[in-house]
């Protein structure tokens, strides 16, 4: 039987359900992708058999109809403030795997200025990966406005959003520890702030655990870079050029890591025996590396995160905040030493 939609009649709902034998209702509850989510039940042998007869007419739901009809758009906006960042990569990865079966299309903006794109675009979700002092109040705004927002942000209180809460400063610090059992000769690659010099939890988690090791911090062992992987990677390489170059590299996000990898290996540098590298964000892209990259972050993060986005766009759910604690996962770039193996 050839397709409705090749003999130049668009097949109908209707036509779906005469064919699978089912009600029309039945078969908008299953192509609506809302299945599993608390409604009522649809045998796994009768959505297949609507998700087959739909597959045979060629029929394709009428979105914007369904957007005037349900007040949904089957779409979230990640606002992600980097692209090429190993972690906004992983974000992306994981709510396409996520929204996928949901029939829900993710869009991505790469724009630090989210507050205008929202005040247009309309989504059934909305992820902001960043959070300036003069935008929070525009999250209140566009949470009363029915904005359904998840944020992540290390300080922010639920005020009519999600907060996604990952605190960096004591999974940092177990970064730099684990180092400081193998070196004494400890670089920090982090991105400049305002002034040119660094701050920040993760940078302090370095300064502090130099101090409490008893170590100098040395200011030329500090890589400040402009933010981009480029940056990360010219000031990788200044490091392990030169004379006295450190034998191990702290880096305060996973792409700057991956830059130091990628500058050590250009130099001559085996990673994981002449120069240990670690990063924070356990990122999916630094898991999958060769060598694969030691990282601190929490455990099934970005799927978590996934999972919470689509559920505040498919259901009614009150704002939470959602706490993940860090961990340290050890791979083949800083791998574990003793005082034996030290590298001085």
């Amino acid at each position: 039987m050839a397709k409705a939609g090749s003999t130049g009649v668009r097949p109908t709902i209707r036509m779906v359900a005469e064919l699978a034998g089912v009600s029309t209702a039945t078969v908008s509850y299953v192509l609506s992708g809302r299945r599993g989510d608390g409604g009522p039940g649809v045998s796994d042998p009768t959505a297949e058999k609507v998700k087959a007869a739909a597959e045979r007419l060629g029929y394709r739901p009428n979105q914007a109809a369904r957007a005037i009809r349900t007040g949904r758009t089957n779409t979230v906006i990640l606002s992600l403030t980097m692209l090429s960042d190993p972690w906004s990569l992983s974000v992306i990865e994981a709510v396409q795997k996520a929204a996928g079966p949901l029939g829900i299309t993710p869009m991505i903006l790469g724009d630090a200025d989210w507050v205008k794109v929202l005040g247009t675009q309309n989504a059934d979700a909305v992820f902001v990966d960043a959070v300036r002092e003069d935008q929070r109040d525009d999250l209140r705004k566009l949470a009363e406005r029915g904005t359904t927002l998840v944020v992540f942000d290390e300080t922010l209180d639920p005020d009519g959003f999600d907060v996604v809460r990952s605190i960096a400063g004591p999974g940092c610090r177990m970064a730099v520890e684990h180092l400081l059992h193998g070196h004494a000769r400890l670089a920090c690659l982090t991105p400049a702030t305002v002034g040119g010099t660094s701050g920040g939890s993760r940078y302090r988690a370095y300064s502090g655990a130099l101090a409490t090791a008893g170590i100098t911090e040395r200011e030329d062992y500090v890589g400040l870079f402009d933010g981009t992987t480029a940056g990360a990677y010219a000031a990788a390489t200044r490091l392990l050029s030169m004379p006295d170059r450190p034998t191990a590299i702290y880096a305060t996000t996973d792409y700057a890591a991956v830059s130091a990898i990628n500058a050590a290996q250009r130099l001559g540098l085996e990673v994981g025996a002449d120069v240990d590298i670690i990063g924070v964000g356990n990122t999916v892209e630094g898991e999958r590396m060769s060598p694969s990259l030691s990282t601190v972050g929490p455990v099934d993060f970005f799927d978590k995160l996934a999972r919470r986005l689509l559920k505040r766009a498919t259901d009614h759910v009150d704002p939470a905040v959602l706490d993940f604690p860090w961990h340290l996962f050890v791979r083949e770039s800083a791998p574990h030493r003793s005082a034996a193996t030290r590298l001085y």
